[in-house]
């Protein structure tokens, strides 16, 4: 039996960081707050492709593709031990589409993304480097509109992986970078015109600021021991 991608990644980070960690400080019971914006990339090729095979559509013109919408993300974690750490994404994103003898197509996700990262530790930068490894999942409201018509929500289970790092400035403020990629989808148009269904998920891109909370000293250091 083969093991999985994310395993072996997750053993070369572990395995990559394991000689600096006599350096890296205890991240064990501490919590972060990242707030991130960034960029949402998607090829949409199947509902592209679903539309224009439809009946009275395979001879237009094709439209071209989406260049991407906005994506904004806020992360509140707290690590369960020094290499885990168990976090909730808050995001929204959109992005507009032309389908040819369509209005303008928008298209929103928001919803939250829940999870656990694999981190380890890199003597890079001021305070160091903190990069991980993800696994998410967790509740996504994708909602369609073309213009001059009616929203359509739909309500889905997202999947996602991550990838990611932290520039720490110093021992709260840093500088994140993150790779999301997100499996969904949101339904387009009214059931009767079965226009299929558009991806919302995606390859997202982001980056932001990082606080990550003092870590409690503990009883014994606050009476002086």
């Amino acid at each position: 039996m083969r093991p999985s991608p994310l395993l072996i990644l997750i053993v070369t980070l572990v395995a990559a960081t394991a000689s600096a960690q006599d350096d890296a400080p205890s991240l064990d019971g501490v919590g972060r707050i990242s707030i991130q914006g960034g960029w949402k990339l998607v090829s949409n090729s199947t509902f592209y492709d679903h539309y224009y095979s439809l009946p009275g559509n395979a001879g237009l013109e094709r439209a071209g593709k989406s260049p991407g919408g906005p994506l904004a993300v806020g992360t509140f974690a707290y690590g369960i031990s020094d290499l885990v750490e168990l976090g909730i994404d808050l995001f929204a994103q959109g992005e507009r589409l032309q389908l040819t003898n369509k209005p303008r197509l928008t298209t929103v996700g928001y919803g939250a993304l829940v999870g656990l990262r694999f981190r380890g530790w890199l003597n890079i930068g001021p305070e160091g480097t903190v990069p991980y490894l993800g696994i998410l999942t967790g509740p996504l409201l994708a909602t369609s509109l073309f213009e001059g018509g009616t929203a359509r929500e739909t309500l889905s289970q997202a999947w996602a992986g991550t990838a990611g790092a932290t520039l720490r400035l110093n021992a709260t403020w840093g500088i994140s970078l993150e790779y999301r990629l997100v499996f969904a989808r949101g339904a387009v148009g009214q059931a009767s015109e079965n226009l299929g269904s558009f991806n919302a998920g995606g390859n997202w891109f982001s980056v932001g600021v990082n606080y990550t909370f003092p870590k409690d000293p503990g009883p014994a250091s606050k009476i002086g021991f």
